[in-house]
């Protein structure tokens, strides 16, 4: 018998998909090819962190407040550096910039796609060396093709994204990506430096026995949250017993529960009235992808999250998000 030992990597799947739907332009998977270019340097930086002069914090703070440290820094660069080369992408908005960014060369004015995306979530772990990750989204402009992209562009429902992903920096480093028919999973082969498919047509389990949530803030959240976190802390009457992981990392979390099942859970508490995760370019590409992986995503009294409507760039949203069974208890619990 012979075997077949061939692997196929980004470039060959997303050139495969261009040969099963003959009407794509193709604009989609060099926007995904130059994210995965992207991707491939700050994984450079991430994995000699320790030896480089990489660590630490560059002495600012970013739009949220919250201090830059270099690899956000540099994970921003590169990613922009790489859209901005691009013909694909006429615009792009980041976590770590005020607004967004329209590339006004005749090129980019003429693509279809703007790009939104948190470069390095998780760089409160770099210190100490626990998985990070890169987090994109990416939708159809509205603005007309030739002319420059506008904030409207950018503030559209979830549910309109024409792709998500995110990429985990960890043991092995993966790009996981999603599209409105599937959702797979390259991991980095560093002996030739490509992603190859590894977990292809993700589906996330329907019900499993992990749940996450910051048990620190369990005092600050109002009751119907307290409640909905008590559904998994206490002995089922079907005596399940369910087991806490909380790691500190969007990225390091979904990806957990893509592949192992569970529910991730980061609510409204204290000062963060509206939720501390950011709508546009953590919560919404997370719900796609998570959706399209048969999952559920939810925000504040049970509400669908990605039919809410951005009112700014920079907006945060409760989520509780995993395997549907689980967020179907939650929901319930919610409303």
């Amino acid at each position: 018998m012979k075997v077949n030992h061939h692997v196929m990597t980004l470039d060959e799947f997303t050139i495969q998909e261009l040969k099963n739907y003959p009407g794509a332009t193709g604009q989609l998977s060099g926007l995904l090819r130059d994210i995965g270019l992207a991707a491939k340097r700050v994984n450079v930086e991430v994995n000699k962190a320790g030896i480089a002069d990489i660590l630490g914090e560059v002495g600012k703070t970013n739009v949220q407040g919250e201090s830059v440290k270099k690899l956000d820094e540099f994970a921003n660069d590169q990613l922009i550096s790489s859209l901005a080369s691009s013909i694909y992408c006429c615009g792009v908005a980041s976590e770590e910039n005020e607004t967004f960014i329209a590339f006004e060369d005749e090129f980019s004015m003429n693509s279809k796609y703007v790009v939104l995306m948190d470069p390095l979530d998780g760089s409160g772990n770099i210190d100490v060396n626990v998985s990070i990750g890169t987090i994109f989204s990416v939708y159809r402009r509205l603005t007309p093709n030739g002319t420059p992209c506008t904030m409207d562009d950018f503030l559209q429902p979830g549910s309109q994204q024409i792709a998500a992903g995110y990429i985990i920096y960890g043991s092995s480093t993966m790009l996981v990506y999603a599209t409105r028919r599937t959702v797979q999973g390259f991991t980095l082969d560093p002996s030739i430096g490509e992603f190859c498919l590894s977990h292809p047509n993700l589906k996330v389990p329907d019900e499993s026995d992990i749940f996450s949530v910051n048990m620190g803030y369990y005092h600050l959240y109002e009751e119907k949250v307290r409640n909905a976190v008590d559904l998994f802390m206490a002995q089922s009457a079907s005596d399940k017993i369910y087991r806490h992981r909380f790691v500190g990392c969007m990225v390091s979390e979904i990806h957990r529960t893509l592949i192992q099942g569970g529910i991730f859970m980061y609510p409204a508490f204290g000062k963060y009235t509206n939720g501390r995760l950011r709508l546009c370019y953590e919560c919404n590409p997370m719900s796609f992808i998570m959706e399209k992986a048969g999952g559920m995503s939810l925000s504040a009294g049970g509400q669908r999250l990605l039919d809410v409507k951005p009112k700014e760039l920079h907006e945060r949203i409760p989520i509780f998000i995993g395997s549907g069974s689980m967020v179907k208890m939650v929901q319930e619990a919610l409303q």
